[in-house]
């Protein structure tokens, strides 16, 4: 295997593939991206919300469900043949959160979960990877979740998910690192996003709980930490103190945490 330098992205010149590039964490990092002068494509499985987000960043743009890989690696080369470059940076934000007591998920939402959230990062990450090796150069970030960090009550098909995100860009870090393409893995707490909205509907009461009053971050925020740590060519990035703290500290904490969550979560446990 022959060893690449690391090269500093170029965010001028650089075309940046955005999964779930329509709203939230992946409209907010695409428009950071979109304002530095990148060539900037989206993906996202909604046409309308699609199409407007590409008219604002004039941005290209391709209607795909990223857990269908034949038709999310079409539309990641229609992107790169239309943009006159290969993708140099990759953020796949899309994802579903489904929440909910374990005993009454049904068996779909697990698979669901599997297909969006980590499936759907895989089949993006295997279509530009090999580019990215062949050049010497490249990015792939991949957002997890709080819920990658640690077992949270109520996400028990969101969690596991998240997790295996996690695994996957720590195996592909030492593997595409040492060939000069930088990997990444966020880990967001809650974010003010229509995705939080949708999630809300169907929190339990004990998830409530556990979650206490944290306020949601903006999306810009969380953006601003992804667009830092490609630049940065950090592998965690957290865009918050807490998040910071649980991946440096997770293992130490964890008995004190899961501790303080089971008081919080029977406090409003049902009977």
């Amino acid at each position: 295997m022959r060893l690449r330098n690391s090269r500093s992205l170029d965010a001028g010149s650089a075309h940046v593939i955005v999964t779930g590039g329509s709203s939230g964490i992946g409209l907010a990092t695409a428009r950071l991206f979109a304002a530095r002068g990148a060539k900037v494509s989206l993906i996202a499985r909604g046409p309308e919300r699609l199409g407007e987000a590409a008219k604002e960043l004039s941005a290209a743009a391709r209607a795909a469900d990223v857990s269908d890989q034949a038709a999310l690696t079409r539309a990641i080369g229609e992107l790169e043949e239309e943009q006159g470059r290969p993708c140099d940076v990759l953020v796949t934000s899309a994802g579903l959160a489904r929440p909910g007591h374990f005993l009454e998920l049904p068996d779909e939402v697990f698979r669901q979960m599997m297909d969006v959230d980590y499936f759907g990062t895989l089949y993006a990450i295997r279509a530009v990877a090999p580019g990215m090796v062949e050049r010497g150069h490249g990015s792939v970030v991949a957002v997890s979740s709080a819920a990658g960090l640690i077992g949270i009550f109520g996400y028990s098909a969101y969690g596991p998910a998240k997790f295996a995100v996690r695994g996957l860009l720590e195996s592909v870090r030492a593997e595409l690192a040492p060939r000069g393409v930088h990997v990444g893995v966020v880990f967001p707490p809650d974010v003010d996003t229509p995705q939080l909205a949708e999630e809300n509907q169907w929190k339990p009461a004990e998830t409530r709980a556990v979650g206490g009053t944290i306020k949601p971050l903006t999306a810009e925020r969380v953006a601003a930490a992804i667009v830092d740590g490609i630049e940065r060519r950090r592998f965690v990035i957290c865009p918050d103190a807490g998040t910071r703290a649980l991946a440096r500290f997770g293992s130490v904490l964890l008995p004190l945490l899961n501790r303080e969550f089971d008081r919080r979560a029977r406090a409003v446990s049902r009977p």
